[in-house]
């Protein structure tokens, strides 16, 4: 019999899993006044628009905003977003040259530092965690500090940090996938147990709903299957098995990868980690298997930011002329500062005026040169979305990355914090799972149940701030697309100090604890488009009367 955790945990997974041919109405682009939904007011915003001189928004602006999706790779046949993708212009497609000489042969929608030159794709990668236990194990396993240099002392400090969180990690994954084996035992006998006891070879929905028995112990079973079918529309309880069995396969995935200090996928790559200048690695191909966990979670990214507005097909992203340039780096696992750092300078290179960065991870060893270029997009007029992370934690004593600050601490001025809100202004307003800050989480915006673009032109919801940061990185792209001489700076103020403050009692993320929902971030607000666009208007009007 499932447990209660293993049941709540399939409900949040059927959240982000289901798919759909026709999403229903994305909640994020309501309006809070009209629709009763704490969205961004995406149609108001675009009306407003409308009313502006054309001399100061013009309806076809010469050139759109490029948004670069640093994620795990996209989806770039997808019906809703082919249209909007970014495309080399001095490069040939499948020529295998390097056409125009930027050291990315074929690098027609964008670039993947996952790749082999053999053509061969990276899918998984440890856990910084783990990479930093298999690196300093050997080197500080049973020293004492007092008989160290000052440089080895430091290292040593972070091995004491390291090695317990580390093990903790790994034993909890033991824990959960031995659970989880167990779980999925049960599941074949019980499924097994029904289609005897019921005299079928195809357990359906229909019959599990209403089981010809009055015996309560099956019909505790059937109702126990019959709920996560219904959740899942599935109709046949094999299907719902093969699910089960593959949530199964990717528990085991963190224990032989992401936890394995022995793993090494990397070599695919072919690139030498100890170098971390070097910068010309890699491939063209953007997209994993169908069902690979990058493809979709980049595609679903990019979707939110700039689905088709024009096609009346699946979902409408926020942006309305914007190009998305795929920039693959981010694994099933933790990404390496190396490559988010050459990622950010590629997307600069080729034009990004914004940069999308749904991931994070809890150590940084090679921080400086992450630094180094979000200063090179700073200096190039480039804005950087991040996401502040889903493990319901205080990111002023947790400390995330990419961070807010620099090593010196001062404050990243073109990059913006993102946590994730729900639906309505009541106690659920913060996600649970968001983490927070009022010093290091800059704004919230909606990041639960949001409809997006899935591999194989699909729909499905997902959460995460991993959903609401491109909601921002959509936000910021209209005010780059019918605002395009505001800096880095400018986009950053205008969405804070917009943001619409709720000062509603929530439940802390993490906690079971009431607090005002504006001390869970410097603004206080979640973002809104309409309010973005109304604040840039009033700027631009008292600026032209200068």
């Amino acid at each position: 019999m499932k447990t209660q955790l293993q049941l709540s945990l399939l409900s949040f997974l059927t959240v982000t899993v289901y798919a759909q041919p026709t999403p229903p109405p994305q909640w994020h682009h309501l309006d809070p006044a009209t629709d009763k939904a704490i969205g961004i007011s995406t149609e108001r915003a675009y009306e407003l628009l409308k009313t502006a001189p054309a001399s100061r928004l013009p309806t076809q602006p010469r050139k759109p905003v490029i948004v670069a999706v640093i994620d795990g790779g996209i989806d770039q046949n997808h019906e809703d977003l082919k249209s909007v993708l970014w495309t080399n212009p001095n490069e040939i497609a499948g020529n295998g040259k390097d056409d125009d000489r930027n050291g990315y042969a074929d690098d027609v929608h964008g670039w993947n530092f996952h790749g082999g030159r053999d053509g061969r794709n990276m899918e998984r990668e440890q856990k910084e965690e783990t990479r930093l236990y298999a690196r300093l194990k050997p080197l500080y396993e049973g020293k004492s500090r007092a008989s160290l240099t000052p440089a080895q002392q430091q290292e040593y400090d972070l091995w004491t940090v390291v090695k317990p969180y580390f093990e903790q990690k790994r034993a909890k994954a033991e824990k959960d996938y031995q659970e989880d084996s167990t779980y999925l035992a049960e599941d074949r006998d019980n499924l097994q147990t029904l289609k005897k006891a019921f005299g079928v070879s195809r357990l359906d929905s229909a019959l599990l709903h209403r089981p010809p028995t009055t015996d309560t112990t099956l019909l505790k079973l059937a109702r126990q299957y019959y709920r996560p079918m219904a959740m899942r529309h599935e109709n046949d309880a094999d299907s719902l098995l093969r699910y089960f069995e593959t949530f199964n396969t990717q528990i085991k995935a963190r224990l032989d990868y992401a936890y394995n200090p022995q793993a090494n996928e990397r070599v695919i790559v072919g690139d030498n980690l100890a170098d971390l200048t070097e910068r010309y690695y890699g491939n063209a191909n953007l997209i994993t298997p169908l069902n690979g966990r990058g493809t979709f979670h980049g595609t679903h990214v990019s979707g939110i930011i700039a689905a088709d507005r024009t096609n009346a097909l699946g979902v409408k992203g926020v942006a309305d002329r914007v190009q998305i340039l795929s920039v693959r780096c981010i694994p099933d696992g933790d990404e390496r500062d190396k490559d988010v750092a050459n990622a950010i300078r590629y997307s600069v290179d080729n034009g990004a005026k914004i940069i999308n960065m749904s991931f994070g991870k809890y150590f940084s060893p090679e921080k400086a040169i992450v630094d180094e270029a979000i200063r090179y997009a700073d200096r190039k007029g480039v804005l950087i979305v991040h996401a502040a992370g889903n493990d319901h934690l205080d990111l002023d004593s947790a400390r995330q990355y990419p961070s807010p600050t620099y090593l010196n601490g001062q404050t990243i001025p073109n990059m913006i914090t993102v946590g994730a809100s729900n639906r309505n202004n009541d106690s659920t307003l913060a996600a649970t799972f968001s983490n927070y800050g009022q010093q290091s989480v800059d704004v919230f915006a909606p990041g639960v149940a949001i409809w997006s673009c899935d591999a194989g032109n699909k729909y499905r919801p997902s959460q995460g701030t991993s959903m609401a940061t491109p909601v921002v990185a959509g936000i910021a792209a209209v005010l780059k697309t019918y605002f395009p001489n505001l800096s880095p700076a400018d986009m950053k103020r205008i969405i804070l100090q917009s943001a619409v403050v709720y000062h509603t009692l929530v439940v802390k993320p993490g906690t079971k604890q009431k607090v005002d929902f504006a001390t869970l971030s410097k603004t206080g607000g979640i973002a809104n488009l309409y309010e973005v666009v109304k604040l840039a208007m009033a700027e631009e009007a008292i600026t032209s009367k200068k």
